[in-house]
């Protein structure tokens, strides 16, 4: 087995099982200092109060593992069993990264902290989406986080990029409505881009992405149904800013790999769900003139479970759209324009096919939910 798929493993098992071991602590300084989501504070559906460090428990196991990986490859990587010769010829390309590491990890810590605020204390919008922006401004400008677009005006690249980072940390938090449904999504996420940076040679990125995986799995396994703890928007903006930073620093296209342009869609595609949820809830509040950042039982899961699915098989459904959407798009990566133009067109009619599912037989149920509400009041009459 070649080395690096031996480090991507040993980065994801090593990511889990930290997560699984820090996560009850966390749960238990939860409930110590009064970190909790209490039922009248959420809409979630629960009936207890619930510890809300996920984020934290996470941003710990990432943390500590990336730590000891950079310790162990500066130090001694090379005499390990297996690895001999196979790291000392890359710690150049780790040095001239490390000041950009630095900053990343910096804007994920802050990414957590923000979020641990608004669990708190329950920020502003005007607060949260400020401390958002700064964050992305940091990873853009101090980090080198960039986005695969076609363009070299670098005030549009910039742009793009801070956009991105601040849509994907407000697309998870919006997406963080049922147990393990977030989690689990960007633990998807996380292998598709895994895959996809070491097949382009992308080895730091794709450990990076393994070790995101292992902590995202790691927490689900107490996260799932029925949850043991949250996440809270500590979590959500750890994960949406991971999301974000790792997609972004994988090369999705280049002349020497790519055979049509079609692969910068990749990104958009294997984060399809929480993107689309995020487009089609803040449309759905805007028409009915409500605040978009204020949560509601809108969002594509919720229309799941009105559909008659438990809460399971609704996160169940959008795990597996997740995959099928996913391993759809990957032949994208190396195919030529007809494959990759076919391929994209099928995966957004999926999206479609999916959309009209979910509306038409959810509406269904409202109106008949509705009916059966005035029949029983006319009874009653």
């Amino acid at each position: 087995m070649p080395v690096w798929i031996q480090i991507d493993c040993f980065a994801f098992l090593a990511g889990a099982v930290s997560t699984l071991i820090g996560t009850p602590v966390f749960g238990w300084v939860a409930r110590r200092f009064g970190f909790m989501d209490t039922p009248q504070s959420n809409h979630k559906g629960h009936a207890r109060s619930t510890p809300l460090l996920g984020g934290a428990a996470m941003f710990t196991g990432w943390i500590v593992c990336l730590g000891c990986g950079l310790a162990a490859a500066f130090y001694g990587g090379d005499t390990l069993p297996g690895f001999s010769g196979a790291l000392s010829v890359h710690l150049s390309g780790i040095h001239m990264a490390l000041k950009q590491l630095g900053f990343l990890v910096l804007g994920a810590f802050f990414a957590v902290l923000l979020g641990l605020v608004d669990d708190k204390h329950a920020l502003s919008a005007g607060m949260k989406f400020g401390g958002q922006f700064l964050i992305a401004v940091m990873a853009v400008w101090l980090g080198g986080v960039r986005v695969n677009i076609f363009f070299t005006n670098p005030v549009l690249v910039w742009s793009a990029s801070i956009f991105w980072i601040m849509l994907l940390m407000n697309s998870i938090n919006f997406f963080d409505n049922m147990d393990g449904l977030a989690v689990g999504t960007i633990a998807i996420a996380m292998g598709f881009f895994t895959v996809i940076a070491a097949l382009n040679s992308q080895f730091f990125i794709a450990v990076l992405a393994a070790l995101s995986c292992g902590v995202c799995v790691g927490f689900w396994y107490y996260n799932a149904n029925p949850a043991v703890i949250f996440m809270g928007d500590s979590g959500s903006h750890f994960l949406g800013y991971l999301a974000a930073v790792i997609s972004a620093g994988v090369s999705w296209f280049g002349v020497d790999f790519s055979l049509s342009r079609f692969p910068v869609l990749i990104p958009i595609f294997i984060l399809a769900l929480p993107l689309f949820d995020t487009g089609m809830v803040v449309l759905i509040r805007t028409c009915k003139g409500k605040p978009f950042w204020i949560g509601d039982h809108n969002h594509i899961s919720h229309r799941f479970v009105r559909m008659g699915l438990s809460r399971r098989q609704a996160v169940l459904l959008v795990h597996l759209m997740a995959l099928c959407v996913g391993l759809g798009m990957l032949p994208v990566f190396w195919g030529d324009f007809r494959t990759a133009a076919i391929l994209v067109a099928q995966a957004f009619l999926f999206l479609l096919v999916i959309t009209i599912l979910q509306f038409a037989l959810s509406d269904r149920q409202d109106t008949r939910e509705k009916v059966q509400v005035e029949t029983e009041a006319k009874k009653r009459s």
